[in-house]
């Protein structure tokens, strides 16, 4: 199956973060300290928060824009012109990335286990971490949402803040342990946490009590996922849980990203919270069900007949 080019009216997604060449070592078990292991498979595929959404967006019927800073210049920085034109093939819109002269575009080494669980090392140059968008207003100016993940927030933070200017919603993907007081968590308009995130952000293991946590300190929609667990939100003063849909997982690389890029599209098409959280539930489920990393991102008529369906054993 290909990608679909974006309809006319597809709403437009301006993903901004890191972006990431992933190579990927499928293994039985995890290797010990000083252990040796053989790798069953292996693979190269473009990952990171925000280039695994834009794909996820794009193949769901949206219109991504990505914008996050790589190695550079073109021709100098061979894995940044490989990613370029791998999501160049995905119908992903690159022109709000930048070629950052002298560094190396970031990459990851992965181990994928016998159950679908991932190891992740990744390296990013410091040059990539200090760079800043060069034009943030232009950036957001046909943009319907903003998802923003927070690997990059020198990159992201002027993004967001410009998307806020306009009266825009802005997804905010918490991956990266930080300080509960971090501005990035009020300028988002909605926070989507990861529970390692969420955990490590505030201290507190109980997801309940630190979600509640952060709620104090912003007035922004928050949620966290939590695996193959309930999707936990809050709605006002109140808990929600957005169940997940049960599927064998044989790959969870690139699940999160998947989430948060269908859950700013169906924001950005119309959907309540609750509607967007069980649409991106089904979309991440789908792409757990196959090896590939962001390249296993499921389709929207795949997503809708899960939706339907109620299990991936149906469809």
């Amino acid at each position: 199956m290909t990608s679909a080019s974006a309809d006319v009216g597809a709403r437009t997604i301006l993903c901004a973060g890191i972006i990431v060449l992933d190579e990927v070592f499928r293994v039985d078990r995890f290797p010990q300290p000083d252990a040796k292991t053989q790798a069953q498979s292996f693979f190269v595929v473009n990952g990171g928060c925000a280039a695994n959404a834009a794909v996820a967006i794009a193949r769901l019927g949206g219109r991504a824009v990505l914008a996050g800073p790589l190695g550079g210049p073109p021709g100098e920085d061979s894995n940044g012109d490989r990613v370029l034109a791998a999501l160049a093939r995905e119908q992903v819109d690159c022109s709000g990335c930048q070629r950052i002269a002298g560094a190396p575009t970031a990459l990851s080494a992965i181990f994928l286990d016998a159950h679908g669980d991932r190891m992740i090392v990744t390296y990013g140059d410091d040059r990539l971490a200090a760079a800043t968008p060069s034009n943030p207003a232009h950036l957001v100016a046909s943009a319907d949402v903003v998802l923003a993940d927070n690997r990059f927030p020198e990159f992201v933070r002027p993004i967001c803040g410009a998307a806020r200017a306009r009266g825009l919603t802005v997804v905010l993907d918490a991956d990266r342990p930080t300080q509960m007081s971090d501005d990035l968590f009020r300028i988002a308009t909605h926070v989507v946490f990861s529970s390692e995130c969420l955990r490590a952000t505030t201290g507190l293991d109980d997801l309940v009590a630190a979600l509640a946590a952060i709620a104090r300190t912003t007035p922004s929609f928050l949620a966290v996922t939590h695996g193959p667990h309930d999707v936990l939100w809050l709605g006002g003063a109140s808990l929600h849980k957005t169940p997940v849909f049960p599927v064998k997982a044989i790959d969870t690389l690139g699940a999160g990203d998947v989430f948060h890029g269908a859950f700013a599209l169906a924001l950005a098409e119309g959907r309540d919270v609750a509607a967007a959280l069980r649409f991106a539930a089904a979309a991440a489920g789908l792409k757990c069900t196959r090896l590939g990393g962001s390249m296993a991102a499921p389709y929207r008529a795949e997503v809708e007949a899960l939706l339907v369906a109620g299990t991936a054993e149906r469809i």
